[in-house]
């Protein structure tokens, strides 16, 4: 197992965590990053440091998102260990999002609530990986069995000059489409019977909502914008770093608490059916 080491300074641990491959030594290593940090171990302040990719397992094969094998819907065991091995890939990538957060874009001008924001999130994350790493083992599976797609890293790299644009497109559009989804998702495990990935997923759930939370909030108070500006300039960075549009439907009431209403992602949306683009 690797061992992170309590460095002098924040950045250089957050990137030695994006340079471990394996998935679970990744989120354990999360896990005591975070720990580390709120018992004082770390320095505020550091350079910039950051791997252009975080590192990965050799399992599972990753595959451009057009050339993913579609899930089946039902309620097979084949079927429910897809579904969870898609959302475990989703945090795993989110875990290596939040920690390149802090080792990436590290500032003398970032405020300590910064730090301590994003690496509660990361923390959020990799609890979450794990728990559903637990899930795919119940069911005589494991994290990597099946292959998955990039696209979320491809987000990533498209943003990695911008830290609101990070904010915009990685956590205001791509983690704020699982406010929409993971609703449905819930409902269709309990109906099978299968009240523990359900729980899983709506620990899940609850934590996103604070998750896109915090983007939005930093993202209103790196830009010093607010109101008509602020939509404006958040539509301008996701047109610029997210392809197509934004899917519907959308899940309001989870969307406002999250800080988003409706007149900022509606602009960029798919038109509603019977409406001509």
């Amino acid at each position: 197992m690797t061992r992170i080491v309590p460095e002098e300074s924040l950045t250089a641990a957050a990137s030695s965590v994006l340079s471990i491959a394996n998935a679970v030594e990744k989120a354990e290593a999360t896990r005591r990053l975070q720990a580390d940090w709120v018992a004082g171990r770390y320095r505020l302040r550091g350079e910039p440091a950051a791997p252009v990719r975080p590192a990965r397992p050799p399992r599972p094969e990753l595959l451009p998102p057009r050339e993913m094998p579609r899930r089946r819907k039902g309620g097979t065991r084949a079927t429910r260990v897809a579904l969870i091995h898609a959302i475990a890939h989703i945090e795993l990538n989110a875990i290596d999002l939040a920690v390149d957060l802090v080792a990436r874009f590290a500032s003398p001008t970032l405020p300590q609530q910064f730090f301590d924001d994003w690496l509660r999130v990361a923390d959020d994350e990799a609890r979450h990986f794990l728990m559903l790493r637990r899930r795919l083992r119940d069911l005589d599976a494991d994290y990597g069995d099946l292959p998955a797609h990039d696209g979320l890293w491809e987000a990533a790299m498209e943003t990695a000059h911008d830290l609101t644009a990070r904010l915009a497109v990685a956590h205001m559009v791509l983690e704020a489409r699982g406010l929409d989804v993971t609703p449905a998702m819930i409902e269709r495990m309990r109906r099978l019977g299968d009240e523990a990935t359900a729980e899983v997923l709506s620990v899940i759930y609850r934590d996103e909502i604070t998750h896109v939370a915090t983007a939005t909030r930093w993202f209103g108070q790196l830009t010093g914008l607010g109101g008509a500006e602020l939509e404006s300039h958040w539509h301008d960075l996701v047109r610029a770093g997210f392809r197509g549009k934004l899917k519907r439907p959308f899940n309001e009431p989870a969307r406002r608490e999250a800080g988003m209403e409706p007149g900022m992602y509606e602009p960029l949306a798919d038109p509603l059916p019977g409406i001509d683009a």
